[in-house]
């Protein structure tokens, strides 16, 4: 009889805002650099001690304004103004990069008619459709993966850009890895953003 593995406890640190403790997943950590500049650090990989934030534009804001790093770090630190921006930039950045990697190794499929394709197969397990493309195209594809999460974070531009193609609108992944740790950091640039409207897990289709 095969055993199933133990799940892994997801680590918990403090809020250093809210005083909070939550699990990492929820938080970003920042870390200081040598030059005392406060730096967010995504993938938690930076040495030294690590700064916990809320994963939100505001928390982010709060932990700037009110010098809330230089008191948790017990150290004279630089956080800039623009930290939050700084963040959400980084994450898109990592959304759209998996999104590249996902297209070169064949689990992302663009242009409506294939992913269209793909839905029909049931082969697709995110959705993707450009935030300033047409309402009624995206609404077609949602309707044929009703039970998908869709994503509708990126324009036509960043997604063009990302997958090395023109006017691309909309797009599919395939089941594995990538689309997991996609749809797990596009989760985390909404909820970074305050942006429900555009949350994964809430997009629906026109009844």
């Amino acid at each position: 009889m095969t055993r199933k593995a133990p799940e892994k406890e997801i680590p918990e640190r403090r809020c250093i805002v809210e005083g909070e403790v939550k699990p990492v997943t929820e938080l970003i950590r920042f870390a200081v650099s040598p030059q005392g500049d406060i730096v967010p650090d995504l993938d938690a990989t930076l040495p030294g001690r690590g700064l916990w934030v809320s994963s939100r534009r505001d928390a982010v804001d709060e932990a700037v304004k009110k010098r809330r790093f230089a008191k948790a770090a017990k150290a004279k630190v630089r956080a800039e103004a623009g930290l939050a921006d700084l963040v959400e930039a980084r994450l898109r950045v990592k959304c759209l990069d998996l999104l590249g990697l996902a297209r070169r190794s064949g689990d992302l499929i663009s242009g409506f008619e294939k992913v269209k394709a793909t839905l029909a197969a049931g082969e697709a397990v995110v959705l993707l459709a450009a935030a300033d493309g047409a309402a009624d195209g995206r609404e077609k594809l949602m309707r044929l993966g009703r039970d998908l999460p869709v994503v509708t974070l990126f324009g036509v531009a960043d997604m063009s850009l990302a997958l090395g193609r023109e006017n691309v609108v909309h797009a599919s992944l395939s089941s594995g890895g990538l689309a997991d740790r996609f749809l797990k950091e596009a989760k985390r640039l909404a909820g970074f953003c305050g942006d429900r409207e555009n949350d994964p897990v809430l997009q629906e289709p026109e009844k």
